[in-house]
């Protein structure tokens, strides 16, 4: 399957030479809070970084709101131009924001308060039932759904039936892994998931934890058409600046 771009909003279509790019920009806002300023604004980074050619923004609005605020969604559903990719909890409070808001995209994710950072994949199989109806209720609405998931063929094939057109893997513990060996299983883990998404009829993303001397593993998995990737890319524009840094991302994203 080839990569994808977007050639207008809410439309996908096919580009042939590098995987796409979801810049997520809750770190922009994480910096903000730490001082309840009203900068850096993370709308503006959006923009800046729909500029340098990023294909999506995504953005995690977490129920303690510890970054990205209500009003940052608002702002960025008037001002992105290509996609806007809305993480969230399946809880009735965020899905009523989402049916209001109406991102582009909704991915489901796991969340726990006490968490630095999402921890791991939404457990599909387990919770079937009520993410069936929270993803047929997005869909719906006409939103795109992804669900963000361990690289488990199961969670992948649970997706798959409650309705999501998307799933998003997983890449931490790959990121993560203390050796070469386990290094090599988890991207296989990876590769089959992505595998079983495709023959699945979804299409498939990955992120969590890559940065610029990873990336080219997993841009290497031709079943995986989009990456999302926050933090490596604000923390290398505070010393080359934001449009810079996405479009250092973008040039180790292209498949030789």
């Amino acid at each position: 399957m080839a990569p994808f771009r977007v050639a207008e909003r809410g439309a996908i279509a096919l580009d042939m030479e590098r995987v796409r790019l979801g810049v997520n920009v809750d770190h922009v806002a994480t910096l903000r809070q730490a001082r309840k300023a009203r900068y850096p604004d993370p709308v503006a980074a959006a923009s800046i970084a729909e500029l340098a050619g990023a294909d999506q923004i995504t953005i995690h609005l977490r129920e303690d709101r510890r970054h990205i605020q209500d009003r940052d969604l608002h702002l960025m559903r008037q001002t992105v131009t290509t996609r806007l990719n809305l993480e969230m909890a399946a809880t009735e409070e965020m899905l009523k924001i989402a049916l209001s808001v109406r991102p582009d995209e909704v991915t489901l994710v796991p969340e726990r308060r006490e968490e630095l950072t999402t921890e791991g994949g939404l457990d599909v199989a387990e919770n079937y039932n009520d993410l069936e109806e929270t993803t047929g209720r997005l869909v719906e609405a006409g939103i795109a759904v992804s669900h963000f998931v361990d690289p488990e063929p199961q969670q992948v094939a649970a997706a798959a039936g409650v309705g999501a057109g998307i799933v998003e893997l997983h890449t931490g513990k790959w990121c993560e892994s203390p050796n070469s060996s386990s290094r090599a299983r988890e991207l296989e883990r990876l590769r089959a998931a992505a595998k079983e998404g495709r023959e699945a009829g979804l299409m498939v993303a990955a992120g969590h934890g890559l940065n610029y001397h990873n990336v080219h593993e997993i841009v290497s998995l031709e079943d995986i058409v989009e990456l999302n990737i926050g933090h490596s890319i604000v923390a290398r524009a505070l010393f080359s600046g934001f449009e810079q840094a996405v479009r250092d991302m973008l040039a180790l994203m292209v498949r030789r």
